[in-house]
């Protein structure tokens, strides 16, 4: 008898919110730009901000873990787009390209060796959405408190915030901003965002 092998296919939380979105962002008329960033790596990771294991992890990914509350470091080339988003005086979330969170975790844990930490890879826990172009601030700041002026959060800048009572991280980008949510909360938060935006449509 001969073993069928079942191939399951992945679909992303919001999978089925493409269509809506391509609509959005067609009728913003350059606007807005809104989509999912499916399957992002994302990996949490826990060390003693002053210990060797900080600069060793650095340097295994090329990027310095960032000190400074709510910042974040970015590196984009021909091999890499990575980010890495600080969350707590000890806590950090490396952010990579779909599929790398095994070669990311090996990576950082080879960095730490020994020394005190945690690393978890936490890539199915969250969806990504992007949500850029002139209007991005003007449609967050409908559910977010916080100043997204350019000025106050632009690039290199992040925040575990709430956004219509949805806990997310909020990443600032060069034009626009990542929303970083809980897989469980991503249709709620993809709805109120077409929602929200036809203000702009």
């Amino acid at each position: 008898m001969a073993e069928t092998a079942t191939r399951t296919t992945r679909h992303s939380p919001l999978a089925h919110a493409a269509d809506r979105f391509a609509a959005a962002t067609r009728t913003s008329g350059g606007d807005l730009r809104l989509a999912e960033l499916p399957f992002l790596a994302q990996l949490d990771v826990r060390l003693d901000p002053k210990g060797p294991a900080a600069d060793a992890v650095g340097m295994a990914l090329g990027l310095p873990l960032p000190l400074e509350p709510d910042t974040a470091v970015r590196a984009r080339d021909a091999v890499r787009d990575l980010a890495v988003l600080w969350l707590g005086p000890d806590e950090w979330l490396v952010v990579g390209r779909p599929g790398t969170q095994q070669d990311l975790e090996t990576r950082i844990r080879a960095a730490i060796g020994d020394e005190a930490a945690a690393v978890t890879d936490v890539s199915a826990q969250r969806t990504t959405l992007l949500v850029a172009g002139p209007r991005a601030g003007d449609l967050l700041a409908h559910g977010c408190s916080l100043d997204l002026h350019p000025r106050a959060f632009g690039p290199g800048r992040c925040a575990q915030t709430t956004l219509a009572r949805a806990q997310v991280v909020l990443v600032g980008r060069e034009r626009g901003f990542w929303v970083l949510v809980r897989s469980s909360f991503a249709d709620y938060v993809a709805d109120w965002l077409l929602d929200a935006a036809t203000e702009y449509l």
